[in-house]
């Protein structure tokens, strides 16, 4: 069975102070970037980008552009800034990814990005029958009846711009229930998590699931930077490449697979 991170209370204090590094993982992607064209190539299929907490459509450039080299038919959501799991941004993710299943007569996969992970897991709760697979990046995916772990200071962020009551309040909206009571997906879905993430801790970016469609991969880096980071974008890419209805759980290979099992000394982590 897949396994929430054993990891409990908030990020390290020098976790968040290492977020800088972010700006080294976005310099290292030019240096990866000929071994990325390695990856392999999709089939097509429509491929919705969702933005993370205060993220506009700008901060998945790297995201989009490598996906669409790959030949996938890459959407961003077209909300302008995420500024919290709003009712209204829930209603239209749902109404885009039925948009897009409906446009091109394929299933949609969604790859979200911290809090456009949420998103992503609520519209494949309410359109499954459209949805391919889900792939989060470092997303609050499994947030206890205590609360959540996420430092003090972003989550007074969240109150200010989002709710006043914060994320609690938009967890407990009756269109959030699947989410909210932990209802498995029908769909395959695997949640990328870093041991390092100054934002998110590792036991709510991760997930408890039917192996057979449901998996947790370690990556090595930081929160700010995972839409950067070259092995999170080579294992997106392995993750969407796969067959319709043919799931595997990930395996490394190649160079970038090398780095990896040397980064997270582990192929497939809980």
């Amino acid at each position: 069975m897949a396994q929430r991170h054993p990891h409990q209370g908030q990020p390290s204090a020098f976790s968040s102070l290492l977020e800088t590094r972010a700006v080294f993982e976005m310099a290292s992607l030019a240096y990866a970037w000929p071994m990325l064209m390695q990856a392999p190539h999709g089939d097509g299929h429509p491929v919705l980008l969702l933005p993370g907490f205060m993220g506009s459509e700008g901060s998945l450039i790297a995201l989009e552009r490598f996906l669409r080299g790959r030949d996938y038919n890459v959407q961003t959501w077209g909300l302008g800034r995420n500024v919290g799991f709003r009712p209204g941004h829930a209603s239209a993710i749902e109404q885009k990814i039925r948009y897009l299943h409906h446009e091109t007569g394929r299933k949609v996969s969604l790859v979200g990005w911290s809090l456009g992970g949420v998103f992503a897991l609520y519209g494949a709760h309410q359109a499954s029958e459209c949805v391919r697979n889900v792939i989060t990046l470092g997303s609050p995916v499994s947030v206890d009846a205590s609360g959540t772990a996420v430092p003090p200071l972003l989550r007074a962020l969240y109150r200010l711009i989002a709710h006043p009551m914060g994320s609690a309040a938009h967890a407990m909206q009756p269109r959030a229930k699947g989410m909210r009571e932990g209802k498995p997906l029908p769909v395959p879905v695997s949640c990328l998590y870093s041991l390092s993430d100054g934002v998110v801790p590792p036991q709510e970016a991760t997930i408890e699931g039917d192996p057979t469609r449901h998996e947790n991969i370690r990556v090595w880096g930081s929160h700010v930077g995972l839409g950067f980071n070259p092995l999170v974008l080579q294992i997106v890419a392995d993750r969407l490449a796969q067959p319709e209805g043919r799931w595997k759980p990930f395996e490394p290979s190649g160079v970038l697979g090398m780095v990896h099992r040397a980064l997270t000394h582990e192929a497939v982590p809980i």
